[in-house]
C-alpha cells in the first residue's frame, strides 16, 4: 500500500486523514465478485463498514446489492446506485418512518427482528396497499468465537428471533396478509476468522429451514449474513481474505434446493484493508516507565481500539524512509533500534490510546504515522467530541 511516492504526497497534506487504495478495493471486490460467482451465491455489501461516497460508488460497480441497517443507509444506497432489488433492510430497532422510507423504496427485503415487528410491517404496508417482502433473522445460539462486543447470534444478544419464539412467528407470518414470506436470515458476528464456525451455522441453518418447510412455509432465500474477518495482525501479507474458502463451506454443507437463492451480507472483507489512517506525530513524551508519542489523531478519528480493544498495525513512514537511506543506525549494534511508545491521540481522555508498547524506530516530533487496515468501521465512526474537524479521505486514484 505504501512507497516513496505515497510518502512523498503525503508531505504536503494536512493530518490526520484516510488514505484510501482504490486499486486494492477493487482487486478485493473482484476476488469476493469471482468467488461468490463460482456458486451463484449473492452478495449484499454491508453499508455501515464504511459508506464514503467512493467506495461505495466502486462497491456498486460490481454489482453487489446492498445490506443496510437505517432508513440513511437504504436511502443512500439507492441515490448510489444500487438497485432496489438488491436492497434489504436489517436492524433490530426500525422506526416506523424509516420502515415507511423503504417500502416506498420497493426494496428486496425486510430482515425482520422480532414478532411485534412483523406485525408493525404488515400494519404500514397495508396502510399503503402494498405486500411487504420479509426475511425472519433468526438467532441460532451459534458462538461466532469472536470479541463479546460483536458477537450477535447468542441468546443473551438483543438481536433476531430466538428459536422458542418460532411458532409465534409461524402464526403471526398466517395472520399478516400484507407480508410475503422470502426466507430466514441470521448474522452471528463479526471478525470471524475460523472457518468452523460457519460450518456449524450452516448445520443449524438446515435444521431451521425444514422446521419452517414442515409448517409450509417454504423459503426462497437463505441469508447466512456476514462476519468475515480480516488480518489485522499482517496486512501486507494477506491483503485479501479467502473469499474461495468462506463460500466453498457453504457450498459444502448448506443444504440448498435447486429453487432456493443464498445470499451473505459483507461488509469488512469487502473495505477493510483498503484504507490506513495517516497522522504526524505532535509530541514525544519520553519517561522513566513510559514513552509516548502523541499523535494529531485519536478516538475521534479511528475509535475501534479504545471500544474494542481492536487491534492494528502502526508503522513510521517517516522512520522507515529514513532507514532505507541509511540515515538512522546504531553504530555499536549495526542494527536499527527500536524504542517502545504507547501511541496515543490528543483527545482528552486516558482511553485515547491506539496501542501500548509498539515496537518502533525512534520516532520525532513531525513523523508520518500509519494506522493499518482501518477501512471498516474507521471513517464512518468519526466522530466531533471535543469539536474536532471532521476527518479528510484521500484517494489513490
Amino acid at each position: 500500500m505504501f512507497n516513496t511516492n505515497t510518502l512523498t504526497r503525503f508531505q504536503g497534506l494536512e493530518t490526520p486523514f484516510y488514505y484510501y487504495d482504490m486499486a486494492l478495493l477493487g482487486q478485493t471486490l473482484q476476488a469476493c465478485a469471482d468467488a461468490s460467482a463460482k456458486y451463484n451465491f449473492h452478495v449484499h455489501y454491508a453499508m455501515k463498514a464504511n459508506f464514503n461516497t467512493k467506495v461505495i460508488d466502486k462497491i456498486q460497480s460490481y454489482g453487489f446489492g446492498a445490506d443496510c441497517v437505517s432508513g440513511g443507509e437504504v436511502k443512500a444506497a439507492i441515490e448510489h446506485g444500487f438497485s432496489k432489488d438488491k436492497v434489504v433492510f436489517a436492524g433490530v430497532g426500525k422506526s416506523d418512518k424509516e420502515i415507511n422510507e423503504a417500502l416506498d423504496k420497493d426494496i428486496f427485503c425486510f430482515n425482520v427482528e422480532s414478532v411485534q415487528e412483523l406485525q408493525i410491517i404488515n400494519d404500514l404496508a397495508k396502510a399503503k396497499g402494498k405486500t411487504a417482502s420479509v426475511a425472519i433473522r433468526i438467532n441460532p445460539n451459534v458462538d461466532a468465537h469472536t470479541h463479546h462486543f460483536i458477537t450477535t447470534g447468542l441468546e443473551e444478544n438483543k438481536f433476531g428471533v430466538n428459536t422458542w419464539e418460532l411458532p409465534a412467528v409461524a402464526e403471526a407470518l398466517a395472520k399478516c396478509t400484507n407480508l410475503r414470506f422470502l426466507g430466514i436470515h441470521f448474522h452471528i458476528g463479526s471478525q470471524i476468522t475460523d472457518m468452523g464456525v460457519y460450518k456449524n451455522l450452516c448445520v443449524r441453518v438446515n435444521e431451521l429451514q425444514q422446521w419452517f418447510e414442515e409448517r409450509n412455509l417454504p423459503i426462497k432465500v437463505l441469508n447466512l449474513g456476514g462476519g468475515l474477518g480480516v488480518d489485522y495482525m499482517n496486512p501486507d501479507e494477506n491483503p485479501i481474505c479467502d473469499f474461495e474458502a468462506y463460500f466453498k463451506v457453504f457450498n459444502d454443507f448448506l443444504n440448498v434446493k435447486p429453487d432456493q437463492e443464498v445470499h451473505f451480507e459483507l461488509g469488512r472483507a469487502l473495505v477493510a484493508q483498503s484504507a490506513a489512517l495517516v497522522s504526524r506525530v505532535l509530541y514525544v513524551k519520553n519517561g522513566i516507565k513510559k514513552n509516548f508519542l502523541i499523535l494529531d489523531a485519536g478516538m475521534t478519528e479511528l475509535i475501534r481500539p479504545m471500544l474494542y480493544q481492536a487491534y492494528h498495525q502502526i508503522e513510521n513512514l517517516s522512520q522507515e524512509s529514513r532507514i532505507k537511506n541509511q540515515e538512522v543506525l546504531s553504530p555499536e549494534s549495526g542494527i536499527w533500534p527500536l524504542i517502545k511508545y504507547d501511541v496515543v491521540g490528543p483527545i482528552c481522555e486516558s482511553t485515547d490510546c491506539f496501542r501500548k508498547d509498539v515496537d518502533l524506530p525512534e520516532s520525532f516530533r513531525g513523523d508520518l504515522i500509519v494506522v493499518r487496515t482501518a477501512g471498516a468501521y474507521g471513517e464512518v465512526m468519526a466522530s466531533g467530541y471535543n469539536l474536532r474537524d471532521r476527518v479528510q479521505s484521500v484517494y489513490s486514484e
